[in-house]
């Protein structure tokens, strides 16, 4: 009996565990499709000489706290507007919805976007689009902010993972025009999850 009842407290942390390993490979399994994206010379944004240095981005250690499943408040009635980048480029987009939810006992709301001038094309249908920054950048991130990509989810919830996040392009190579994340998310927290600084700048 002692033994059936061990082996009953024992399968949820089993559970848990199996889990646990199955995110952690699937964060990595994304980071390593980064490196070899910015590791071609046929599509790598890095300039010729950084990606002779390339061997990996640096990320923060992965945090499923940071995989965060959000209520989605639509906002069908916004309007299109210019988004401001790092050069005179002035893209349109549009406010697809806000992302509400709490982390580290904080509320946060994110703006959620799509790019107008892309979202007709097959490849681009459910693309979302979620800029931002947080008190971890120009000291641990690229001081610009980061990106996260996402796809239009068919109910009321949609699952934001700062383990998968990536630098804008204009973060290695300056031919490049990046969005600014608007102030509206501005996160006043640290956010140490995802891509870190570029380690060979």
């Amino acid at each position: 009996m002692k033994k059936i009842l061990l082996l009953l407290f024992l399968l949820p942390a089993i559970g848990v565990l199996a889990q646990s390993k199955e995110y952690t490979a699937s964060v990595e399994a994304y980071h390593k499709e980064q490196n070899d994206f910015y590791s071609d010379p046929e599509k790598s944004p890095l300039t010729p000489s950084d990606l002779k240095k390339f061997k990996g981005h640096e990320y923060f250690p992965i945090d499923a706290s940071y995989r965060i499943e959000a209520e989605l408040i639509r906002r069908p009635d916004a309007l299109p507007f210019l988004m401001k980048t790092s050069t005179d480029r002035t893209p349109t987009y549009i406010l697809y919805g806000v992302a509400r939810f709490e982390l580290q006992g904080k509320p946060i709301e994110l703006e959620i976007y799509r790019n107008m001038e892309i979202m007709h094309l097959p490849q681009y249908k459910d693309y979302l689009f979620l800029p931002f920054t947080d008190e971890t950048n120009g000291l641990e991130s690229y001081g610009g902010g980061r990106y996260m990509e996402l796809s239009v989810p068919e109910g009321d919830t949609i699952v934001l993972d700062f383990n998968k996040t990536y630098n804008p392009y204009c973060a290695y190579n300056a031919r490049y025009s990046c969005p600014i994340p608007p102030k509206a998310n501005n996160i006043q927290l640290a956010i140490k999850a995802g891509i870190k600084l570029d380690k060979h700048k």
